[in-house]
């Protein structure tokens, strides 16, 4: 009798289960491109995340899009890149983005985006520390944003499915393959699961560890990390040197080719990333080209808003901090999630963008080539998935009922009244990367195990619930980063 009950349980799952061709976890340009690609090969995707549409557009930009305009072809950037990653770099993967760069700038601008240009009316190209000519296009300090707003256009004339409610809690794997998610319903409270035939990783990185957990969770790392998946490039914590002091403020390094200067406080001009000690730097943006100024004023404003600095007669405190991340799951030119060096397949388990590691960036990171990467890996993993489907069945129905349990017995511990408080549990997380950063022994299995009680009993809309799952999904992500060394 328990048999067939069960039995037909997993009937009615089958039944009722949301079933969809390729779910992208992320919202911002990486999950973009990856939607637009997967769909015009002839699938429906969907794309889901728990911020906002749009939340990608308010990012602050570390840097334009690195593109080999003004060159007979990508050589010099490529081998730009590999000095900047080192011999950690693969060289294949660095070729492989750098060569698409002017492509992806080709669709930009088809789709509308408007560039910086310069006198005769060819893209300005910006010079960056790292790259041997000018190479940094984009919008000034609007790149990020007017990316991201031109990828949403062709998504919305797409039709393409984008829920901004969700919170995903885990993957479903069958024998190294994909059968799905879960999800909490941010509204109802509710988990259920998503039934997928490839699901792509296409999330923020996870940069709010040294920060404010809001400026990224990390949640296709972490997911990854969690269904047993090694994860490649951790140990590579590249920091932004413009970062505005006393706020999370990172400003776009593209604005020391228009006349702003890098400096010790003495007034001794500095190369990014030369400074011993960065306690004491400032840009100086008193000398910014009025033409600049225009491409600029997001900047200008912000940091008169946060500041008080007059750009004009004061100078602005900077320095180094963790603005983005390079780790992730280990893909193929196909954005295929893979182990044994490459030659096995999660099937049907792809990752894009900050959710990936191609190992274009070794051990270092080459201005530019995040949106590049982001943009290039984004349409690889849609355009695979988008036609990988097309003869896959959809399968493991059972699996994600199960899996289905057991978050849903997750979620409710967060309402028993035993365990830290979010402000207790956040300090914890603080400490672990203090550790790290000091090179001392950590305890993840502590954090793994630590017991988080809720305040708020609510299960509509409750945010501390959210905010109690983006703590405890950074786990994962700091165990990989101490086994990285």
């Amino acid at each position: 009798m328990r048999h067939l009950l069960e039995k037909e349980s997993f009937r009615r799952v089958r039944e009722n289960m949301e079933s969809w061709d390729v779910v992208i976890i992320g919202s911002g340009p990486a999950a973009l491109r990856a939607a637009i690609a997967s769909s015009d090969a002839g699938t429906k995707p969907i794309v889901i995340d728990s911020k906002s549409i749009g939340s990608g557009s308010g990012l602050s930009p570390v840097s334009g899009l690195a593109a080999s305009f003004d060159e007979v072809d990508s050589t010099a950037h490529r081998e730009d890149t590999i000095f900047a990653g080192g011999e950690g770099t693969n060289k294949s993967a660095a070729a492989r983005v750098c060569g698409e760069a002017m492509n992806v700038l080709a669709n930009l601008e088809n789709w509308g985006l408007v560039l910086q240009r310069r006198d005769g009316g060819l893209p300005f190209a910006a010079s960056c520390q790292g790259h041997s000519r000018p190479r940094l296009v984009g919008c000034g300090d609007s790149t990020s944003r007017e990316i991201t707003r031109i990828l949403e256009e062709q998504v919305i004339k797409r039709g393409i499915v984008r829920r901004a409610d969700l919170q995903v809690l885990s993957l479903v794997m069958d024998s190294k393959q994909v059968r799905g998610i879960t999800v909490l319903d941010i509204q109802s409270g509710q988990t259920f699961g998503i039934q997928a035939k490839a699901v792509i990783l296409a999330t923020e990185g996870y940069q709010g560890l040294w920060s404010n957990i809001s400026e990224g969770t990390g949640t296709g790392v972490s997911l990854a990390a969690s269904a047993g998946i090694k994860l490649e490039g951790m140990s590579n914590i590249s920091k932004h040197h413009l970062t505005v002091k006393g706020t999370n403020l990172h400003l776009p390094v593209d604005i020391l080719s228009a006349g702003g200067r890098y400096r010790k406080d003495s007034g001794e001009d500095l190369e990014i990333g030369a400074e011993k000690d960065d306690g004491n730097c400032i840009l100086d943006l008193r000398a910014l080209e009025s033409d600049a100024k225009i491409w600029y004023a997001q900047t200008i404003r912000r940091i008169e808003e946060r500041t008080g600095l007059n750009i004009n007669s004061e100078v602005i405190p900077v320095y180094s901090s963790v603005a983005f991340t390079l780790g992730g799951a280990p893909v193929d030119e196909n954005g295929r999630v893979t182990f044994n060096s490459q030659k096995m397949w999660y099937t049907g388990l792809y990752a894009a963008g900050r959710s990936a590691n191609t190992g274009m960036h070794g051990d270092g990171y080459l201005p530019g080539n995040l949106q590049l990467e982001d943009l290039v890996t984004g349409e690889a993993a849609g355009n695979h998935a988008g036609e990988w489907v097309k003869n896959t069945n959809f399968a493991g129905s059972q699996k994600i009922e199960k899996e289905i349990s057991k978050v849903s017995k997750n979620i409710e511990n967060y309402f028993l009244d035993e365990g830290q408080t979010i402000g207790e549990a956040s300090i914890h997380l603080s400490n672990l990367v203090t550790n790290i950063q000091n090179n001392s022994e950590i305890d993840v299995k502590t954090l793994k195990e630590t017991k988080i009680s809720l305040t708020d009993q609510s299960r509509v809309m409750n945010t501390e619930l959210l905010n109690a799952i983006q703590i405890k999904s950074m786990a994962p992500i700091i165990e990989a980063i101490s086994k990285s060394g």
